[in-house]
């Protein structure tokens, strides 16, 4: 896992440095490369390689090990079709393209503009149930109504009684392929 320290000192050394289309460096980069570089370094990757775009983050970031959804105190990407910002663990956002390059504030990845958000829990912090996946850019399904409370539900039955053999079956330890003897004499 990442040191956060590291992570945002990377960043302060790059606040400021324009937003570049395309771009992928220290010197500038635009939303998705600065989306790239924190999920890189949080995932123990280099920081300036495997870049993505906001047409390809959700597999991107699945691939490095992120969720759906968002969780407290965890690494949270939030995107759509043509812009993707930052939240750090520690709740500091991080951008680039929001009135210029590179700059620690602002809204990020918590902005209203997001539809899709993934988060990299931090060790330990991993809600015990993930929420099921949600397809991007797809309608989920309804979920289904409330079943009934188990409490409300009624005791089960007694179990039935044994039922006695039947007349032609074999005594109780005879082999099972055979029969019954003739009736005794009386």
């Amino acid at each position: 896992m990442f040191v956060l320290a590291t992570l945002m000192t990377l960043i302060q050394q790059m606040s400021g440095t324009p937003y570049i289309t395309g771009g992928n460096s220290a010197a500038g980069t635009d939303c998705s490369g600065l989306a790239s570089l924190v999920s890189n370094l949080a995932t123990d990757r280099p920081a300036f390689g495997g870049r993505f775009n906001t047409g390809n983050e959700e597999s991107a970031l699945l691939a490095r090990g992120f969720h759906y959804g968002t969780a407290p105190g965890a690494l949270v990407i939030g995107w759509n079709g043509g812009h993707t910002a930052v939240t750090l663990p520690d709740g500091t956002p991080v951008s680039s393209g929001e009135g210029g390059g590179v700059r620690v504030g602002g809204g990020g990845a918590y902005q209203p503009q997001f539809s899709h958000h993934m988060y990299l829990p931090v060790e330990g912090d991993a809600p015990a149930d993930d929420p099921a996946p949600v397809l991007v850019n797809m309608l989920a399904p309804a979920p289904p109504p409330p079943g009934p409370d188990p409490a409300d539900a009624p005791p089960p039955p007694p179990p039935a009684p044994e039922a006695a053999p039947a007349p032609d079956a074999a005594p109780a330890g005879a082999p099972a392929n055979e029969a019954p003897g003739p009736p005794a004499a009386a």
